[in-house]
């Protein structure tokens, strides 16, 4: 199999999309395998997360073109979620009680996967979750596709303090559980690298936040003592735009106080003008501009099937298409879609990411990622400026007192998402944390 296929591994046509009531089933129900699709349509998230549908989609129909799973046609079923985070939680359940789906791929803000874990839990079902988050989690029915802080947050603040020499740090962030997590390591860590405290600045605001003239000149007067000053910025959805316009609208340039993002990409920057935002930074583990031809592939297929030469690509869309081939492969391996037989079989399959690497399933449900360091350009891609080894993702923080003797294994003899390493017991105090 050439690189290319094993990349976009793929899938076909008998999609049906379930939306609220309506069912357009393409296949007689009992000859299909039901995927699960649950990201957001409407609502502040769904800028981000309509692609990550429409990812599904396209892989899907790749894998029927090759003749399906185990025989039988694969059907998504699509559910909008609608940025409601509780409402997340009701459409997994109707996926999996109601819709008999054999996975789930989906959420992207880390509220909308903590509402849904209650109930993967209950139902013994799976969930593919693709985005960056804020690590201090290991669930048995979840799988974590994205970046661990130690993927991500904790080489973007090492890139910046080597390459820029930052020393004052703004850490922005949308008010909910990911940036919350992520800048509690992120202080910690500072700190720990000789940071003083009153160089840390920490604001969150609302999910689709729009009024930001007043924070960005109060980052503009912290950066304005004389020490090199950065941004980390964890802002979510459609609050990007009007962030990034206001800190051109009051003349912050990169060279002057960068920023590094941690949830905007191609598909965001797609929205708006980006020529100001020049040199400006992203820490993904993919960006469309990587030159491979696993990458090159896949960009030529996903247009084609969307119809669009232009349309983008993006890191979360990656993390989906590497979930959904190990999750292919469990069930080829396995021989079956039951979820006790899957979760056994996934550890330790691997699948070609689009960057040129490996991704392997680590017994703590995350995987190996690259880190990438990107500039935006004038065109709303990213030039790579940093491009790491592989990293293990990190399920539980090295820099947090509570966390950092903590690990997980979900392979015989631990089977546990927090496992003390010092008195060699699951659970405990922690589980409050996870």
């Amino acid at each position: 199999m050439t690189g290319v296929n094993r990349a976009i591994a793929g899938l076909g046509l008998g999609v049906a999309m379930t939306m609220g009531a309506i069912a357009v089933p393409a296949v007689a129900q009992d000859d299909t395998i039901k995927v699960g699709v649950l990201h957001s349509l409407s609502g502040t998230m769904a800028i981000s997360e309509t692609t990550l549908k429409d990812t599904m989609l396209f892989l899907i129909d790749e894998q029927n073109k090759k003749g399906g799973l185990l025989g039988k046609q694969l059907e998504a079923v699509v559910v909008d979620p609608a940025s409601d985070w509780p409402l997340f939680a009701e459409k997994a359940r109707e996926l999996i009680e109601v819709n008999g789906v054999a996975a789930v791929f989906g959420c992207w803000t880390s509220s909308s996967r903590k509402s849904v874990l209650p109930v993967f839990e209950e139902l013994n079902s799976i969930l593919f979750y693709p985005v960056q988050y804020e690590g201090e989690e290991s669930q048995r029915n979840v799988f974590y596709t994205g970046a661990a802080p130690n993927q991500q947050a904790i080489p973007a603040v090492d890139y910046l303090m080597e390459n820029a020499g930052v020393e004052r740090w703004v850490l922005a962030g949308t008010d909910y559980v990911y940036p919350q997590t992520t800048n509690k390591i992120l202080e910690q860590y500072l700190l720990d690298h000789g940071v003083a405290a009153e160089d840390i600045m920490i604001n969150y605001t609302p999910f689709g936040h729009s009024d930001w003239q007043t924070i960005v000149s109060d980052i503009k007067a912290f950066g304005s003592t004389g020490k090199m000053t950065a941004v980390i910025s964890t802002i979510n959805g459609d609050a990007n735009v009007p962030f990034y316009k206001e800190l051109a609208n009051q003349g912050i340039k990169a060279e002057d106080i960068p920023v590094i993002a941690f949830s905007v990409g191609e598909e965001e920057l797609a929205g708006f003008d980006t020529t100001p935002l020049v040199g400006h930074l992203a820490a993904w583990n993919y960006f469309q501009s990587v030159d491979t031809p696993e990458n090159e592939a896949f960009i030529a297929a996903w247009r084609a099937f969307m119809g669009n030469p232009d349309k983008v690509t993006n890191d979360p869309m990656e993390a989906t298409v590497i979930g959904f081939n190990l999750w292919v492969q469990a069930v080829e391996k396995a021989g079956t879609t039951d979820t006790n037989a899957v979760l056994d079989a996934i550890i330790g399959l691997e699948t070609p990411n689009l960057t040129g690497g490996i991704a392997k399933m680590l017994p703590n449900h995350h995987i190996t990622k690259p880190v990438l360091i990107g500039e935006i350009q004038a065109d709303g891609q990213f030039e790579v400026v940093s491009e790491s080894d592989l990293v293990p993702g990190d399920a539980w923080s090295d820099f947090l007192p509570e966390s950092k003797l903590i690990e997980a294994d979900w392979t015989a003899p631990i089977s546990c998402g927090n496992y003390n390493t010092e008195t060699k017991t699951c659970g405990g105090d922690v589980a409050a944390v996870q």
